[in-house]
């Protein structure tokens, strides 16, 4: 079975989406009457119950970050000035504080298209957004308010120390714009998740809803660990959400403070992977050149049915491997690349290009948005 990968545009007035059939045989579990009768709670109980929830983290961990939690809402194309409902062609979606100075964190997918783009913070304030920058390959973008002494949010210094298992929780502005700061609590379900072909993801079982997208997921230092972005959808998968690291968030809103997009180190290589690594099994299969699109890749003597085994002394495995790798080469960095060619094991010296934004996503297979 497919199952959807959705990425959620926010709440969207109109329902009609399609339903890929499915085949799945769903084993439903009846409540009988018997198991819904109320059960009197002994005195004794209540007060363990109420001592427990006292030392619960999550209350005091939504309670600290909900100040750095915005809500994005726009107008969606489409809509005739000449309707009377076009007032309802509306989107939303969540962000998050970078700044005090009015930089917010959200998805790409959740600005892109909308005009008349307002962010309301958690006291109710509302402000026209003055700057975008948008990158859709990472699905990141920052949205800039002119606002001051905004409450940043506590972002971990990387997700590499989140463990599975751990307990997290995930706040944004679910189904109805009404719902702003509204919070959801699971775990993290996987880390290093593939499931799109530009980046790793985080995995979490976390309620994330349409208009959730953007929000934080947070662990229980009340740390951002990830930028909600997609789910799974489909009848019978339930609880598939997946939020965009730090470390890849903190690599796109660096470059994107900084030059209004991101510099993309790129191998000038269009590169197909092995079966295996398609369908998730382990495997040690290098990569296949297929097209040599930029001219340093050609110099180097790159050649189209090469093979690809390391990029500077380290395998890789997937286009995610060498994705996250080239995070930290910016293009005209120097890279050694191991490969074969006409049977010959041979270390080519690479100028890396400047990476074109189309072509990555390209190899990423296709999205159905909420």
């Amino acid at each position: 079975m497919q199952a959807n990968v959705r990425r959620g545009t926010g709440e969207e007035m109109d329902l009609k989406r399609k339903r890929r059939p499915v085949s799945i045989l769903l084993s439903l579990t009846l409540l009988l009457s018997a198991g819904l009768s109320a059960v009197p709670t002994p005195i004794a109980e209540a007060k363990s119950v109420s001592s427990a929830s006292i030392n619960d983290p999550v209350p005091q961990v939504v309670k600290s970050l909900s100040p750095s939690v915005v809500g994005i809402i726009g107008k969606t194309p489409g809509g005739s000035s000449q309707s009377s409902e076009d007032r309802y062609n509306l989107a939303h979606g969540t962000g998050v504080i970078l700044k005090s100075d009015g930089w917010i964190i959200t998805n790409a997918h959740v600005v892109n298209g909308l005009t008349g783009v307002t962010v309301v913070t958690s006291d109710g304030k509302t402000y026209k957004a003055n700057k975008i920058f948008s990158d859709y390959v990472s699905d990141i973008a920052l949205v800039k308010i002119n606002a001051k002494s905004l409450t940043p949010a506590r972002f971990a210094s990387s997700s590499t120390t989140a463990q599975v298992g751990e307990k997290v929780v995930a706040i944004g502005t679910p189904i109805s714009f009404s719902l702003r700061n509204s919070a959801t609590a699971g775990v993290v379900s996987g880390l290093d998740r593939s499931v799109d072909g530009s980046y790793r993801l985080i995995q979490t079982d976390t309620a994330i809803n349409p208009g959730n997208s953007g929000g934080p997921l947070v662990n229980m230092k009340g740390e951002v660990i990830g930028i909600n972005s997609m789910k799974f959808s489909a009848i019978g998968i339930e609880n598939m959400g997946f939020a965009i690291p730090v470390d890849t968030v903190q690599y796109v809103t660096g470059h994107l403070l900084k030059y209004g997009k991101v510099k993309r180190a790129d191998l000038g290589i269009e590169l197909e992977e092995s079966w295996s690594a398609i369908v998730g099994l382990p495997s040690d299969d290098p990569l296949t050149v297929r097209k040599v699109t930029a001219v340093p890749a050609q110099k180097a003597g790159i050649k189209e049915e090469d093979v690809l085994y390391a990029i500077n002394g380290k395998r890789v495995y997937s286009i995610v491997d060498i994705n996250e790798m080239l995070k930290s080469y910016m293009p005209g960095a120097k890279v050694s690349v191991l490969m074969q060619s006409d049977g010959d094991i041979v270390i080519r010296r690479l100028t890396l290009s400047s990476g074109s934004p189309g072509a990555i996503a390209a190899l990423a297979p296709a999205k159905e948005e909420l």
